[in-house]
């Protein structure tokens, strides 16, 4: 299912709130008068009264209103429950879904500001003052309900945060304590010893932070992510966080650029990296940067089966645990399904046509949105 984390369409039914504001959605207009403050009403009927106290009042069906804050929602958020936490932006009729109390995918965009710029990017960088994204994400981790299985960090680069990553990640041990977390970084910060430090003393009880390694050889890996010098930084990150306790993920994106050596790259992590938590050799996703530069990058799935057999099995026989991100099981060679992962999120995974009659629908990870650009010459059901 397409799901619109953010898009226009709420319209206010009263006087209204001129800043944007973050609350948790409510189904239950008989919520106790003092948990109201921080709760949006969402009611789906329309109803004779609306109860007063709450943050603000979300109505599918439009009516006038007294209450301040009362919108009539569009049918974009029509998936928007109970226990759901949202960003309201008055001015610009915005409704964006920072947490989705039934979804397995939600993940805090920190920042858009990067150091590395690389080929295939699907969040090109920008220079700019975003801060506001942390203080939204600040206000709200405590609306989330503590039973959250995981939460995603991403950006940009979370770790140019600095000392403000390391609060968020305080945040989030205090008020989910049982949610794991799982920060997407490029590694470089991490060289800085000191704060590699301060990441593994938030003692975080389960905290991952996924670094992309793109080659064994070090212009290689510049190369891709066009950054002088960022391999050699990368792995001091990496070596830095591991001194510290804190679990790491290597994260491989297979493409024109780097397919050549996936299986050199694999013998190396084997060599040097056995400490790793985990290794995720990654499909690309088409948009960004992989966009602009696809006919460059693209490769037929197809066409690389024998070094990604050869990779992953590489990394398998030293004991690493090993996945495949991004692949349809149809365009892998069947050794390899046991490795293959359902890793797209939720709001940008459908399934074509000709996927509807195969029976592996169900096991198969699907294909981001964007894949209708390019898709295997290999697609095709199980029947």
């Amino acid at each position: 299912m397409l799901v619109k984390l953010s898009a226009r369409g709420l319209r206010a039914l009263s006087e209204t709130s001129r800043r944007p504001f973050v609350a948790r959605i409510s189904e239950n207009p008989a919520l106790p008068e003092a948990y109201r403050s921080s709760d949006l009403l969402l009611l789906s009927e329309e109803a004779s009264e609306l109860p007063p106290g709450f943050r603000g009042y979300l109505l599918r069906q439009p009516r006038p209103s007294d209450r301040k804050d009362t919108y009539h929602l569009g049918v974009d958020h029509d998936y928007l429950r109970e226990g759901d936490v949202v960003r309201i932006d008055p001015v610009r009729g915005t409704v964006s879904a920072l947490y989705r109390a039934n979804s397995r995918s939600n993940t805090f965009l920190v920042t858009e500001r990067c150091d590395n710029f690389c080929v295939m990017c699907s969040q090109p960088p920008k220079d700019h003052d975003d801060g506001w994204l942390v203080d939204d994400i600040e206000r709200a981790i405590p609306l989330i309900s503590p039973e959250a299985s995981e939460i995603g960090v991403t950006g940009g680069e979370p770790a140019l945060l600095g000392e403000r990553l390391v609060r968020l990640l305080v945040l989030l041990r205090e008020h989910l304590p049982r949610t794991s977390v799982h920060v997407l970084s490029n590694g470089r910060r991490f060289a800085d010893a000191s704060f590699a430090r301060a990441v593994g003393d938030v003692r975080h009880p389960d905290l991952m932070i996924g670094i992309p390694l793109y080659s064994d050889l070090a212009e290689e890996h510049d190369y891709v992510v066009q950054a002088e010098g960022a391999f050699d930084q990368t792995v001091r990150g990496i070596l830095n966080l591991k001194r510290r306790r804190v679990r790491v993920e290597l994260r491989f994106v297979i493409h024109r650029e780097t397919v050549e050596r996936m299986a050199e790259f694999a013998r190396f992590v084997a060599r040097n990296l056995t400490f790793l938590d985990h290794v995720a050799l990654m499909g690309l996703e088409h948009v960004g940067f992989a966009k602009t530069n696809l006919e460059a990058l693209w490769i037929d799935p197809l066409d690389y089966q024998g070094p990604l057999r050869e990779a992953v099995l590489t990394l398998e026989r030293a004991g690493m645990a090993t996945s495949i991100y991004n692949h349809q099981l149809c365009v892998l060679d069947p050794t390899l399904h046991r490795f293959a992962r359902k890793s797209i999120s939720d709001w940008k995974n459908v399934y074509v046509e000709i996927c509807q009659t195969c029976r592996r629908k169900e096991e198969c990870g699907g294909f981001f949105t964007s894949s209708a650009v390019k898709r295997s010459r290999g697609i095709s059901p199980y029947g």
